[in-house]
């Protein structure tokens, strides 16, 4: 439980920062379509930070249910490899690094998938 209240506070205050970076330091700074995807970035994973904080108290609540823990561990993944894929592809601009990030995209897919699935099994 600690572990995800922990990681998706620390992924909150990473997208607050790198929303920030991107705000003041990157804008005008990269062609408008990876600011675009900068910003992309920031959204998910804050979308996912407070999944996983959700996550945190699921496993409060529901200590026995491994499921959510899974789930928790997919959306860290999904963050590591959707947003920090399209962080760094937005800086560098090296195109083939957006074939990483839809393995973070089905990593979020499936954490969400497991979250139902275990309410539905506790239910």
């Amino acid at each position: 439980m600690k572990t995800f209240v922990f990681l998706g506070a620390l992924n909150a205050f990473l997208a607050v920062a790198l929303g920030a970076f991107g705000a003041h330091g990157l804008e005008g700074k990269i062609p408008d379509r990876y600011f675009e995807i900068w910003k992309t970035a920031v959204q998910y994973q804050m979308f996912h930070a407070l999944g996983l904080l959700a996550v945190g108290l699921l496993l409060g609540k529901f200590p026995q249910a491994g499921l959510i823990s899974i789930a928790g561990w997919m959306m860290f993944v999904g963050i590591v490899l959707f947003s920090g894929s399209l962080y760094v592809l937005s800086v560098t601009q090296i195109k083939p690094l957006g074939a990483i990030t839809p393995f973070g995209g089905v990593a979020f897919l499936i954490a969400w998938v497991l979250i139902g699935y275990a309410a539905m099994k506790i239910g």
